[in-house]
């Protein structure tokens, strides 16, 4: 699989992203559902439960080390990230921790377009982020 990062502008370069990227010679495409701060909980009636409810850092961090599970089931990784939704019920509070996702995907090495985008709430009352992810091999 082969990058092209556009960037008509390079504001999105001290985020980790690029304003578009073209890929060519992928033959997998991996969309990924909305992925939130949640472990399995069997005897709950949803069967899960919230992991850092109302700590927007913990559940950034809890739902990128669940990003990491669905890439690595579907036999993929960071490096293989196309494009990323963020929804995020404080949009500030989400921008002060940025850091946390920044570390994450500095290791693969990509600056995927990203999208942020702010919600009233999430599918828990508790859950403050929710993430989606496209990935390519």
């Amino acid at each position: 699989m082969k990058r092209l990062s556009v960037n008509p502008v390079d504001w999105g370069l001290a985020y980790s992203m690029d304003q578009a990227e073209v890929v060519a010679g992928a033959t997998r495409h991996l969309r990924c559902s909305g992925q939130i701060s949640v472990d399995p909980a069997p005897d709950t009636e949803l069967g899960v439960v919230v992991v850092s409810p109302d700590d927007l850092r913990g559940q950034m961090q809890h739902t990128l080390r669940n990003i990491d599970s669905v890439l690595e089931e579907a036999r993929m990784g960071r490096e293989n990230i196309v494009a990323l939704r963020f929804f995020a019920t404080d949009i500030d509070e989400f921008l002060n921790n940025y850091d946390v996702y920044a570390e994450w995907i500095a290791p693969a090495g990509i600056r995927p377009p990203q999208s942020l985008i702010g919600v009233q709430r999430l599918v828990l009352p508790e859950l403050m982020v929710e993430i989606e992810v496209e990935a390519a091999a």
